[in-house]
Parts: C-alpha cells; structure tokens; sequence
C-alpha cells in the first residue's frame, strides 16, 4: 500500500509491558480455537507461500484475473457462502458475505495486488515465499506481498478456518471487498464498493477494517484513526503539445535557437512551491485546516514516551534536519496535518552511461500529491491545472493515473474501541494516532454515503513493502511481538470483541 505506516521511530508506545497473548479473557473460552491455530499452522503458512507465489501487479497487467479468481477460492475455502467476481472499468474485483445468523456485521477490505519487483535485488527468491532466519526478528517469510498485504490478510483467514474447525459460531457476519489495483491509487475502487447491493450489505456493518501487521519491532501497537488522500499523476512537457520546441530529440548545438520542454517543464514545477520547495504555492489549492487540539495531544504524548524518538527516527530515516530545522514534536505536527507536492522521479532525454549532446523533445515529472481531511482529490487536480494555465503551461500534460481523498475515523466508534479493547485485554496499552502520513482508499467507506468507521488492526510484524526482501514475522524471538498463530488469534480476540 503506499506506506500508510511511518517508521517505528515516529510513533512510539506508551512504553507498557507487552503480556502474552494469552491474555486471561480470551484463555478459558478460546483454548480450543489456540489448539487449532497451532494444529493448522503448517497448513495456513502454505496458504500463504502458494498466495505469494501469483503476483498480480497491476502496473505491469499482470494475473489480474488470476488473482481476482484466487481471491475468490480463497475466500470460498474460509467459509464465505457468497463470493463474486465484480468487473470493473480496471482489474477486477471480489465481493464476499459469510452470514453467520449473529447481532453484528463487520466489513473487511483486502488487496490481492503487490508492488513490482526486481529479482536481481532479492536475497532469495520473490515468489518462492522462503522462511529465513532473520535477526533480531526470529524466522520471517520473504516474499513480494509477504507484509503488505498478503501476510495478514492470510492470517485473518486462517483465523476464520480455525474457529470453524474448532466447531465454534462466528461471532460476526463478514462482507468483505477486495480489489486488484491498490498499488496504483486504486482508481476503480468506487466501481466495486458503490454498486447499489455491495453498498446496501456495507451500510449494514459497524465498520471495515484491513487486516494488517500493526506491531512494531519492540512490540508497541498504535491504533492509526486515518490516512492522507493521495493523487498520483504524470506532468509531461512535449514540443509537439507545447507547439515550441522540437517534436523529436534533435543535436543540443541547436538550443541557441531551439526552446527546450526541459525547461519548460523545470519552471512550471517550480511554481508549484516554495523556494525552499516545501510550501504550496498552487493558486487556489484546497486549504488544510489547522492541527485539531486533539490532535496535537495524541502527538504530545507520543513525544512524550520516548526521549529517544528523534535520533532513532533520523537514523532510521538517513536524515540529519527536518524541513525549516523544525523540533520534533512540531515536524510531528506537521507530518500528520499538512499535504504535499513530491517529485518521485524526472525522466527527460538521456540518462545512460556518459553524456549524449541531445536537446530533448519530452521530459515528464512523476508527481505524488498527498491530500489531509478538508481536501479532496478533484478539487487539488483542477487547481493544479487551472494553476498551469494561469502562468502560461496549459500545454503540460496533467495525466492522472490514480488517488483517492483523505479518511478519518472517530476513536469512539465502535470498530475503534473494539481495537483498543482488544489490545488492553491482551496486555497491551496502545498508542492513538490521528492518521497515517501514507495512504490507502477508506474514503471509499468513510466518505459519504456510507460513512463508516475504517481502520487497519492485527498483531505480528515484518517489513521492507514495496522494497526487496519484503518479510513477515513466522516465528518470533522476541516474546513481546507475536508470530504467525499469534497474528491469527489477535483476530479472533478481535472478531470476539466486536461481536460483543
């Protein structure tokens, strides 16, 4: 996903000690469930393992299909009772409802699609799902998706096959949604989740959440309460769009008399922020409202719990200020309330091995524009445009491939309290954060006119999406922070909870 989470460093716990995940409520009653995480286990990891192995990625089209239809049998096997391929103008989706006769219905969303990869960057194979020793974690599985989002998402299902092999009742009814293209800002998103009987079975939940692996490296948990939108989108500068310039790549010599869409392309950006190049500057650009004072509270006390917050955070980051030299609570503040303009890559003209005396005829910024509560994904990309025009770049191309608006969840809504309930009965005293500095598309639950509460929840932990040698924990060496069966059964305390 597009790293909804920060670095362990920026969110730290309340610093209380982590009990087993035996905790004494879920003991007596769910003894029999335990056995049968335990008994499955080698069962669920290679469930897990043969999920690795088909990668859909949607940038690249790859087994979008495939991966809806695997989607589907994996949900099948769970014990949903109704599951269905839902096309879509993109790569498909899945829509599934396992009616348990309870009081209580809670919505899931997954993702079956991962990031690209290049196997030449990986310590073992990208598919192959491979459990290694990794220290300071214990045994991991190391594979593309292996974290986000496959690990958990196999995990909540192991849960659903272990209380039915436990012979228990559901505690809750399940509809759950999954798409394929969340790793390009899931464009279709809508298409799936606002069909009007999809819509009707989701208006009926007490909210959604996305299994996730929540724990940090020292065992803390945060409970994130949203996300920043994103838009991501392609500025392109060509001669031929321009009407100045050449309209092929033609000999640099000629640039005494030739205009440059480089150039162009370098002054229409820079219009777009400040000189230190982290202001907004776009003219009409939708408008952040100020830091809430609850906000900044939960934020306070984040601080406040680890003196040592700041250098970890900057060594993790390979980073030695923070924009304007802010202090930390204050670059805190501003990580969660403020949106941005970032340039993720500038293609023009040569870029091999030495020079090549070219004066190019096209250059393109990979733009990611990330949006805060109050904004609105239309709203930021027609100012943009307008803003071109105005100073004289309406030829730039402005091609947006994905994004989606901001989402907020209120920490009294009962998917939330749930969350916390949870954690506290299993020892845990977790930390509140008002939202994640990534993103992932709850608008689609929260916004209107569903307007749920959404949420990410589940122990375990891994790493490295998007990256190489992306794990999840298996096995862990530290007792704080659970392994594999522990992710499982943190979902089943959870789904207990919420049928409460």
């Amino acid at each position: 996903m597009h790293h909804r989470r920060v670095p362990r460093a920026l969110v730290l716990a309340l610093g209380l000690a982590l009990g087993a995940l035996a905790g004494t409520a879920a003991a007596d009653d769910r003894g029999d469930i335990r056995s049968e995480i335990t008994r499955r286990h080698d069962e669920a990891v290679k469930r897990l393992q043969d999920w690795i192995a088909l990668p859909s990625i949607a940038a690249e089209n790859r087994n979008s299909e495939e991966g809806a239809e695997y989607m589907a049998k994996l949900a099948r096997d769970a014990g949903f009772q109704k599951v269905e391929i839902v096309k879509t103008d993109g790569k498909p989706g899945v829509f599934a409802t396992l009616d348990a006769g309870a009081k209580k219905t809670v919505g899931l969303y997954f993702m079956y699609d991962v990031k690209q990869f290049d196997p030449a960057e990986w310590s073992s194979p990208p598919l192959e799902g491979r459990i290694v020793d990794k220290p300071d974690y214990g045994k991991a599985i190391v594979g593309r998706g292996a974290v986000n989002q496959k690990g958990p998402e196999s995990a909540f299902l192991a849960a659903l096959h272990a209380i039915r092999g436990a012979n228990k009742k559901m505690p809750v009814n399940l509809v759950l949604v999954a798409e394929g293209e969340e790793e390009i800002g899931s464009p279709h998103i809508a298409q799936i989740v606002r069909r009007p009987d999809i819509a009707a079975a989701m208006k009926n939940t007490m909210g959604v959440f996305m299994p996730s692996a929540e724990q940090e490296a020292d065992g803390t948990v945060t409970v994130t309460l949203g996300a920043k939108g994103v838009v991501e989108l392609e500025l392109v500068s060509s001669g031929e769009k321009w009407g100045r310039g050449p309209s092929k790549d033609v000999h640099s010599s000629l640039k005494a008399m030739v205009d440059s869409p480089s150039w162009h392309l370098i002054k229409a950006l820079d219009t777009l922020v400040s000189d230190d190049g982290n202001t907004i500057t776009v003219d009409g650009y939708p408008k952040a409202p100020p830091i809430s004072p609850e906000h900044r509270a939960m934020i306070d006390a984040a601080v406040k719990a680890s003196p040592d917050g700041e250098a970890l955070a900057k060594k993790q980051l390979g980073v030695q200020h923070w924009i304007g030299d802010l202090p930390w609570q204050a670059a805190q503040e501003r990580l969660i309330s403020q949106p941005t303009i970032n340039i993720e890559g500038l293609v023009g003209g040569y870029t091999g091995q030495g020079g090549k005396t070219v004066l190019p005829h096209r250059a393109v910024a990979k733009i990611d524009m990330r949006l805060v509560p109050g904004m609105t994904k239309d709203a930021a990309v027609a100012a943009l445009k307008s803003h071109l025009a105005k100073h004289g770049f309406g030829d730039i191309e402005v091609n947006v491939s994905g994004g989606y608006n901001p989402t907020s969840t209120d920490p009294n809504s009962p998917l939330i309290r749930a969350q916390v309930a949870t954690l506290r009965s299993l020892g845990i005293e977790p930390l509140l954060w008002p939202r994640g500095a990534g993103s992932y598309p709850g608008f689609v639950f929260t916004d209107p006119p569903l307007s749920l509460a959404s949420g990410h929840f589940g122990l375990g932990t891994g790493g490295g999406a998007h990256a190489p040698d992306e794990f999840y924990v298996i096995e862990s060496s530290n007792p704080k922070v659970q392994g594999y069966d522990g992710a499982v059964m943190s979902f089943v305390d959870y789904l207990y909870e919420l049928g409460k």
